[in-house]
């Protein structure tokens, strides 16, 4: 029986996933705590991977998006999947973590690359790039005479719909543009909002209508389905913008794409409730928009901060410490 130091390890990537998560230095380390680690390359099939799994019977496994989903015999000899990337609704069946089976994420490991897309897409919102770069490259326009329909962010309102760990790091890349924040997050302690120098909104109703900024980050739970409709959206004030990089279930499109086309509501969109996006999606059409598709989290470049995460949660693992990031059933039915 092999030792608690050495459990049997089985690495799935592709090597491009490898090339970004675990580039040498950290591969080294990984080997360093794991010498006899099992290394196979993604994709695969899923007789292949049903296969390596009896085969190799690890008790842990570390993957990336390209790893099949777990079959249930599976926990019969798996203990902990350290999963690079984010949401695991796709790869492990909810009675696997029923039943006992560790599972971790990048978690906040990412929040600060997520802030920065969401940075971005504010600036694009209220500076109308989307509307510029469109009709700058499909229609030859320029602007007409001197005051085109651009805005600043420095000393504008900006409401945060969720005050989770993204936000709390928008906040800090806002600073400069000196911004009066609020936000919206009844679980939140107050004492984050102190800290935080964030204004507490009331209620949803408090939060968009005081804000010129509207930054979507309200987690996926079934409760929050379409909480973003007509009602909260036609609160926002004239010329304000409204940013999604949380989760796409949570606004009714529709009512945005009635904002845009109605009250000339400007758009910034990283996350949709179907992804894709489908090719005849009305919010293609719009032109006051900025689309991205899904690009908010780790850029390649950064990926390696999501394998330092991974290789902390081995060795806590290996050494009976907390795992960092543990997805525990709530978590698992929040995801999308």
């Amino acid at each position: 029986m092999k030792s608690r130091s050495h459990p049997p390890v089985l690495v799935v990537m592709t090597q491009q996933e490898k090339h970004e998560f675990m580039p040498p230095d950290l591969e080294a380390r990984l080997r360093a705590l794991f010498p006899e680690l099992v290394w196979a390359d993604a994709p695969l099939r899923d007789d292949q991977w049903r296969e390596l799994l009896s085969e190799q019977r690890p008790e842990i496994i570390l993957c990336a998006w390209e790893t099949p989903s777990l079959p249930p015999e599976a926990a019969e000899h798996l203990k902990y999947l350290c999963f690079l990337c984010g949401s695991i609704r796709s790869l492990v069946p909810r009675e696997l973590i029923e039943s006992g089976l560790k599972v971790t994420n990048w978690g906040s490991s990412v929040s600060n690359t997520v802030a920065e897309c969401t940075l971005l897409l504010i600036l694009a919102a209220l500076r109308r790039v989307g509307n510029w770069s469109v009709a700058m490259r499909t229609k030859g326009e320029w602007k007409k005479g001197r005051h085109p329909d651009t805005l600043s962010l420095f000393g504008r309102r900006v409401g945060l719909h969720g005050l989770g760990a993204i936000s709390c790091e928008l906040v800090r890349l806002l600073e400069p543009f000196r911004v009066q924040i609020s936000a919206y997050s009844p679980s939140v302690p107050d004492e984050t909002y102190k800290t935080l120098n964030v204004r507490r909104a009331e209620s949803l109703e408090d939060l968009f209508s005081t804000s010129d900024v509207l930054v979507e980050l309200a987690p996926g739970k079934p409760d929050n389905y379409h909480i973003v409709g007509d009602d909260l959206i036609n609160l926002l004030p004239e010329n304000a913008v409204f940013v999604n990089v949380g989760r796409g279930m949570v606004v009714d499109e529709q009512a945005l794409v009635r904002a845009s086309r109605e009250r000339g509501l400007h758009i910034a969109l990283d996350v949709y409730e179907v992804e894709p996006l489908p090719v005849d999606s009305p919010l293609r059409s719009l032109d006051n928009i900025t689309l991205l598709p899904h690009l908010g989290g780790p850029t390649p470049d950064r990926r390696r901060d999501c394998g330092k995460l991974a290789l902390q949660n081995l060795e806590n693992y290996v050494s009976d410490k907390p795992l960092i990031n543990l997805i525990d059933l709530n978590t698992y039915d929040r995801a999308t």
